[in-house]
């Protein structure tokens, strides 16, 4: 805490409060109440275990208060916090917005908003078809695909963009908030609304004023930097620049603009909705999917709640409007879910660390047991498990009703074979017998079997998935190359021409038209269409083949004849049995082994099945669906035990294990548990990983270091972001980043010996050394504009690293005065007065 630690009220970051607790400082002693903000940051992948630890670490004598606008499952965290603090917890909540929103649909290349759900949260289902529509006009009228009409493609969204923003500023509906789901996105729309002026004079002369105020705390040079300058001129035509890349005074400049309504558009990353509390009366969406880290994927209900929370003003406006602009077609039931859905639940994200786990071993009166079996994530395992237990009693009382084959089907025949082993019997080989007719289905639809009989008119069965098509008739069948989109589910991999069969089916009236075709229901009047169909989905190939009309099969006329044909072989009196499939031997004349092999079996099996007592009783059929079920319900019981055992175990139970044995094998702590001197300095350690850092430390990496090298070299462990920048050319540091890369593959080969499932390449690769040259600079004094120049980084990046770096260089001196190592530790406060100064540390606007 660095400004008046004995206040009254201190406002903090989870992590400080975690090492006050582990260290039991005498404010973690005298607290009464903590105040959680944004409590649902708990999921957070990387830094939500620390806001359990605290949780469970706080004594249970202080109050406790959590406030988040994103919830759904409030009941149960305030269940778990119940249980571990042994207090009541009670729930205040509200479903009801101050300022009702309104959402609508840009599509791209239109020319107009659609209203897709009403501010009493109704989905407009119409509308919604409208705007999809709107959007396949303006791809048809532009003939997207050429080069240039993707540049095009590019410019049309700057132009969509500048017309939303027209339309908001001439109907009085700014501020408006602009997500983008990149830095680059953000800058470059920015830019792109180059006439846009929507400040009057005097607003100008006061952004004016409020910007320079600001930039007179920066040095001189300082106020040259391109990013600096580039600034005004926006800020005063009244649109603004939010994310992570800027440097942040002037994120702070911008918010303190917005707040005052003198910035009326705002360009910002998805950042500025999480912890901010600046709304405004419009807010935009540039897209609807984003790069999460792993795949690009559409909005989760919970992120689009959070974003478009920011639209409408508690007491200024009568209601929030967000504006979707989208250039593709989306799934209505994906949008649905994304307008309608709820927000995310809290699902724990507590996973061990080495540096909770030492210091938990430090701690009288607790152990990592204790942190688990209090954890959020162990008692939503738990009341999983209650809930498979539930599961579990319902299925072996429905089992139980009908142990007794007879009573179930209720037949009182009297038969002379025992009706339980004669039906088992029946049911396995009717299994067996399903078995190899999918082989010999798999053989017959090989395109060297099949490809001479796909002629025109041939009648063919098709299933796709669950979906039972039935009989159709076959139009034509070609290779072609399949794009993996495209609302016809086609299997197939794409890089392989792939048997394409267009096959003329009847379908549910108006399902082909919503590009969702479905077989007809009972009762109604199939409407026939041509559908594409992947060659895997022919169940049966028949010898019909029926006449074919003249002229385009898609045609109306055409279908209707195809139609009609198709219902007269189908109740044709020669096909009483069924209609006849293509023989493969004889006429497909498939002569292989395995084809003779499979009908070989297929012909035992049949003799098998017409051999048992059951083939041909009346009630045959009753009795095979019961003991069907019964086989399935003993497989989803069993099924449920397996998870149920899973969960007795306390959760990450190996984990711990694995971890210890690390922790052992590298000395931090002895056989009985102890920490050893290692282990206390990996205490103090919570900027980079622990272990890593430790060992570098240990194993004298340091030892023949100047100050300077030490902290250069230390950037390593905290810069994470990609960056394709060269590696330093000064020989010290390279020889000692060498080093450092063997020590991270020693550890990592530890823990994979230990059964730690790791990556030891990727491991090693966490260390990045791209930031050397630029910290080794900074640190020799250069000015900000010249170490910018040497990468090719974000100001606002840079400054975060240098940031974190200084943080990991006050652990490490204080670190290093722990385990004893005076000399260290003068060499690394010497370097971090160095590095602390320049506009890299400047004082925070807000204080």
């Amino acid at each position: 805490v660095t400004i008046d630690p004995h206040a009254s009220c201190m406002i903090m970051t989870t992590e400080i409060l975690r090492s006050m607790l582990y260290r039991g400082s005498d404010v973690s002693r005298e607290m009464a109440w903590v105040v959680f903000d944004e409590v649902h940051y708990m999921k957070d992948r990387d830094r939500g275990v620390v806001w359990e630890e605290v949780m469970i670490l706080l004594p249970d004598s202080v109050r406790l208060v959590f406030l988040s606008a994103t919830i759904p499952n409030a009941r149960e965290f305030a269940e778990w916090i119940c249980r571990i603090k042994h207090q009541a917890c009670h729930v205040i909540y509200t479903d009801k917005r101050p300022v009702p929103l309104q959402h609508y649909l840009f599509p791209s290349g239109g020319d107009g908003v659609y209203m897709v759900v009403d501010e009493k949260s109704q989905f407009r289902e119409d509308n919604f078809h409208r705007a999809l529509a709107a959007l396949q006009q303006a791809a048809d009228s532009s003939n997207v695909d050429t080069k240039k009409a993707q540049k095009r493609k590019g410019k049309a969204n700057l132009g969509d963009l500048d017309k939303i923003v027209r339309m908001c500023s001439d109907r009085g509906y700014l501020p408006v908030i602009v997500f983008s789901f990149s830095r680059k996105e953000c800058e470059a729309n920015a830019v792109a609304l180059k006439k846009m002026d929507v400040t009057d004079d005097d607003e100008k002369k006061l952004i004016d004023e409020v910007f320079n105020n600001a930039i007179m705390t920066l040095g001189d040079e300082d106020r040259e930097l391109p990013q600096v300058q580039s600034m005004l001129p926006l800020l005063r035509r009244g649109l603004g620049i939010h994310h992570g890349g800027l440097l942040p005074m002037l994120k702070e400049v911008v918010e303190i603009l917005f707040q005052e309504s003198l910035i009326k558009v705002l360009f910002s990353t998805e950042t500025f909705a999480m912890g901010i509390n600046m709304p405004a009366k419009t807010v935009v969406f540039t897209n609807t999917r984003k790069w999460d880290g792993l795949e690009y994927r559409m909005l989760s209900a919970g992120e689009y709640i959070q974003m478009s929370g920011r639209a409408g003003r508690r007491g200024k406006d009568d209601r929030g409007l967000t504006i979707i602009m989208f250039d593709e077609k989306v799934d209505p039931d994906i949008a649905k879910e994304m307008f309608l859905g709820q927000s995310s639940k809290i699902f724990s994200a507590f996973h061990l660390g080495y540096n909770m786990l030492i210091n938990l071993l430090r701690l009288e009166g607790a152990d990592p047991d204790y942190m688990i079996q209090r954890s959020f994530h162990q008692f939503q395992k738990d009341k999983s498990a209650l809930e498979i237990q539930n599961q579990k009693q319902d299925l072996e009382t429905q089992l139980a009703n009908i142990e007794d084959i007879r009573s179930a089907v209720k037949d009182d025949t009297t038969y002379n074979f025992n009706v339980d082993e004669t039906i088992a019997d029946y049911y396995y080989i009717a299994k067996e017998l399903e078995k190899k007719h999918e082989e010999r289905r798999q053989i017959v639809i090989r395109p060297e079997h099949i490809a001479p009989f796909l002629n025109p008119g041939r009648l063919v069965r098709m299933k796709d998935g669950e979906t039972e098509w039935g009989w159709g008739i076959l139009v034509a069948a070609s290779r072609k190359k399949i794009a993996t989109e495209g609302p016809e589910v086609l299997e197939g991999d794409d890089q392989e021409p792939q048997w394409v069969l267009d096959v003329f089916l009847p379908c549910e009236p108006g399902s082909f038209d919503k590009q969702r075709p479905l077989p007809p229901a009972e009762g109604s009047k199939p409407e026939g269409q041509v559908l594409p169909m992947a060659l895997s989905l022919v169940q049966r190939i028949s010898k019909i083949r029926s006449n074919m009309p003249q002229g385009d099969p898609k045609a109306e006329d055409s279908r209707r004849a195809l139609m009609k044909t198709l219902n007269q072989i189908k109740n044709h009196k020669s096909f009483k049995k069924g209609i006849p499939d293509l023989d493969p031997a004889t006429e497909m004349n498939i002569k292989s082994e395995e084809m003779s092999s499979v009908m070989a079996a297929i012909g035992d099996l049949e003799k098998k099945q017409a051999e048992n007592s059951f083939h041909g009783q009346e009630n045959l059929s009753l009795y095979f669906d019961c003991f069907a079920k019964k086989v399935k319900l003993h497989g989803q019981v069993q099924e449920l035990d397996k998870q149920i055992n899973q969960s007795k175990f306390m959760v990450m139970n190996d984990d711990l294990r694995a971890m210890r044995r690390v922790l052992r094998r590298l000395e931090f702590i002895d056989k009985e548990g102890v920490v050893q001197l290692k282990g206390r300095m990996a205490c103090e350690l919570t900027s980079a990983d622990e272990i890593l850092m430790t060992e570098i430390v240990f194993q004298n990496v340091f030892e023949n270091l100047e100050a300077n090298h030490i902290i250069a070299l230390c950037s390593c462990l905290v810069f994470d972001e990609k960056s394709e920048d060269p590696i330093t050319n000064n020989l010290d540091l390279m020889k000692a980043f060498e080093t450092c890369k063997g020590i991270a593959r020693n550890v990592a080969e530890v823990m994979l010996e230990n059964k730690i499932p790791i990556d030891v390449e990727e491991y090693v690769q966490k260390l990045k050394p791209q930031l050397m040259d630029v910290v080794l600079g900074w640190l020799e004094g250069k000015r900000f504009h010249e170490i910018m120049n040497q990468c090719n980084l974000y100001e606002g990046s840079v400054v975060r690293v240098i940031r974190r770096l200084e943080e990991l260089i006050r652990e490490l001196a204080t670190a290093a005065k722990t385990i004893g190592n005076e000399e260290l530790e003068k060499k690394l406060n010497e370097g971090r007065g160095r590095l602390k100064r320049g506009i890299i540390f400047a004082a925070s606007l807000y204080l």
